[in-house]
């Protein structure tokens, strides 16, 4: 959907950071899948977590990333995206070989103009849902920057600067006011 845009990238990139600026700037946003199924993990006694069971972790990342996607066709506007299917589709096919990626990535599609965040050490934080290192941030980030044009996007690389700079950046790629 021409109004569905994605953030992606690198973990510890930023990319909260961005979608928080453009929540501001009264642009609509879902939070990232990932994060939100750890804290549902964790909160419970679940074991989909990416530490714990990476595959199972994807496919609901995968599940969630879909409604997520049909929760969002009911907000009118642009809807900026915190990592969503594409993401959870190329770790399944990652971690366990099934071709998942280019049938969902073809079926449900997202805007043209994807925004990665590069990996950027200085800003790259663990935490209680982040326990990856940053190589392993690196290797998703390379795997993430071949995906996305192998589906036929545009892929735009987040310069590193302030998050006021970075959200400009984006409205302009997308002639946002």
């Amino acid at each position: 959907m021409d109004r569905f845009v994605i953030l992606s990238g690198c973990s510890g990139g930023g990319k909260s950071t961005l979608l928080e600026a453009l929540k501001r700037r009264g642009h609509n946003a879902v939070e990232e899948p990932g994060r939100r199924i750890v804290i549902e993990e964790l909160e419970g006694d679940g074991s989909a977590l990416p530490w714990v069971d990476a595959a199972a972790f994807a496919r609901r990342a995968i599940a969630l990333s879909l409604a997520d996607r049909k929760t969002a066709a009911a907000i009118p506007g642009t809807v900026f995206f915190d990592r969503g299917l594409i993401d959870a589709a190329s770790a399944l096919e990652h971690l366990t070989g099934e071709r998942v990626l280019t049938s969902l990535g073809r079926l449900h599609r997202y805007n043209r103009h994807v925004f990665l965040t590069p990996p950027w050490p200085e800003i790259y934080v663990g935490d209680r849902e982040r326990r990856h290192d940053f190589t392993a941030a690196v290797a998703e980030y390379d795997r993430l920057s071949t995906a996305y044009p192998a589906l036929g996007y545009e892929v735009h690389v987040l310069p590193k600067i302030g998050v006021e700079e970075r959200a400009d950046f984006v409205c302009s790629i997308l002639k946002l006011d």
